[in-house]
């Protein structure tokens, strides 16, 4: 019996720009030089930097990729995080023209291929200094890219968006999922990975940590809408007890009164999915900041679980053929809707269907390196502004569902496809 083979690397880049191409198209060309989320740079950019990126990465490391147009090079490589300063400031004129970003991409993409042509790829299992590395560097940098340009374009007004054939959101209205706490006994569990076991990953993910963790309760699924949405009819967005000082600011200076994603129709609430508003669904996992999540867990008498707990009452959960990622849906699905990938203590829904925040600060593992080649992709989010985040996302590529992925976000950011679930020690 012969097993089937995983796809080449080369196979699975090539899967990746067909993923990112898609996206764009879903924007109307006219309104490529929006900018949905204010934070961030117009949509255009995009188009250029997930070339631009593999050019850079790739020139002088795996093989030479000459540079057709150096100013185009330097123009797409980095992005906006949206902690690092005042807005941007540029308007659509300070942009190329569509047709020139456009050229430059097929260009890296040609010189790229040419070399990639050439090369005897290693197999798919390389986590240091080798082509491999830079292989999946350039895949799940762009998947990661087609998630959050899926955050981006969630804001587009409709109309400026061509809605798909198959976008219509699965919701029963009349489902509701009732929380309920299952115990995780005391144990310990592993953070990281070690070098040694030969499987790609980001420099955050190396630095194998044992950390033992005390019996906890966690809830079984992720916080539905409707039970944020008891939260928001007792008051939780007025009452000072339950914010922090400074998310209690923001919410204040913001005026934010409920999630991102939810607006005030004539008939009662509705959430906004990516081409529709639609009645909401209670028994989907509500999307919203680290510190709307917060308060949330202080009104319940509970909290966020640490990283560490998350990681420990995930014990035996594994992505199953149910769970919602891979960019199989454009929504959520009820949260109880997939029992068959529950960890060893009954926890359900960990990977996919929306991240989970936790409240242990983004940092470093034991015995961090950075990546000589991208030295910032960790390190400059090492700055106590950011919180972990676990699981995945209907919009996580499969790849990315690894225990040891580590996502990261600053907590009054509300675009993400993050949900939680509370825990109560």
């Amino acid at each position: 019996m012969h097993l089937p083979q995983s796809p080449t690397l080369a196979a699975r880049l090539e899967a990746a720009r067909t993923a990112s191409d898609a996206l764009f198209n879903v924007v109307k060309p006219e309104f490529l030089y929006e900018r949905p989320i204010r934070e961030r740079h117009r949509i255009v950019f995009y188009i250029g930097h997930l070339e631009a990126f593999d050019r850079n990465l790739f020139d002088k490391r795996l093989f030479d990729v000459p540079s057709a147009d150096a100013r185009l090079d330097q123009l797409f490589a980095f992005g906006i995080d949206p902690v690092d300063g005042g807005l941007p400031t540029d308007t659509p004129a300070d942009w190329p023209e569509l047709a020139e970003v456009l050229a430059y991409g097929r260009d890296a993409r040609s010189r790229i291929d040419a070399q990639l042509s050439t090369l005897d790829l290693p197999p798919d299992a390389s986590n240091h200094d080798t082509p491999g590395q830079l292989l999946n560097v350039a895949i799940e940098h762009r998947l990661m890219h087609v998630e959050t340009l899926a955050y981006m374009l969630h804001q587009l007004p409709f109309e400026q968006k061509q809605t798909p054939a198959t976008t219509a959101a699965r919701a029963n209205p009349f489902h509701t999922v009732e929380a309920e706490t299952v115990q995780v006994p005391a144990g310990r569990t592993e953070l990281g990975m070690t070098a040694e076991r030969g499987l790609f990953g980001w420099d955050n993910e190396f630095g194998e940590q044992q950390v033992d963790v005390a019996a906890f309760k966690i809830d079984r699924y992720m916080v539905t809408n409707g039970a944020f949405l008891q939260f928001i009819e007792d008051g939780g967005y007025k009452r000072r007890e339950l914010w922090n000082d400074a998310d209690w600011a923001w919410k204040e200076s913001a005026h934010v009164a409920h999630p991102v994603f939810w607006s005030r129709g004539p008939e009662g609430w509705l959430l906004r999915t990516m081409f529709e508003d639609i009645a909401l669904p209670l028994a989907w996992p509500v999307y919203v900041s680290h510190a709307e999540a917060g308060a949330f867990a202080r009104w319940r008498g509970m909290a966020l679980p640490s990283e560490a707990q998350w990681q420990r009452a995930a014990h035996g959960a594994l992505p199953g053929r149910a769970d919602n990622f891979d960019f199989r849906d454009w929504n959520p699905v009820a949260v109880d809707a997939t029992p068959d990938s529950a960890s060893t203590w009954g926890v359900e829904g960990l990977y996919g269907n929306g991240w989970e925040w936790t409240s242990t600060l983004f940092g470093p593992l034991p015995g961090f390196k950075a990546f000589p080649f991208y030295e910032g992709y960790s390190a400059n989010f090492f700055d106590g502004q950011h919180y972990a985040m676990k699981g995945g996302s209907p919009r996580t590529a499969q790849c990315m569902l690894r225990p040891t992925f580590r996502n990261w976000f600053q907590p009054r950011y509300q675009y993400v496809y993050a949900g939680f679930r509370c825990v109560r020690d």
